[in-house]
């Protein structure tokens, strides 16, 4: 069975916030942060970092 990247994202996220019940404000703080980083000049050393 394949899944899309993108649904099993948003179905671990779901999980995530249902079950650790973080605060929205870090939820957003979170994935403003990612984006941010993924546009800027430390893009290709994290993604070393990652893989």
């Amino acid at each position: 069975m394949d899944v899309p990247l993108w649904l099993a994202v948003i179905a671990l996220g779901y999980l995530g916030i249902k079950l650790a019940r973080p605060p929205w404000w870090l939820v957003a703080l979170l994935l403003l942060g990612g984006y941010l980083i993924a546009d800027s000049v430390l893009a290709p050393a994290l993604a070393t970092v990652i893989k």
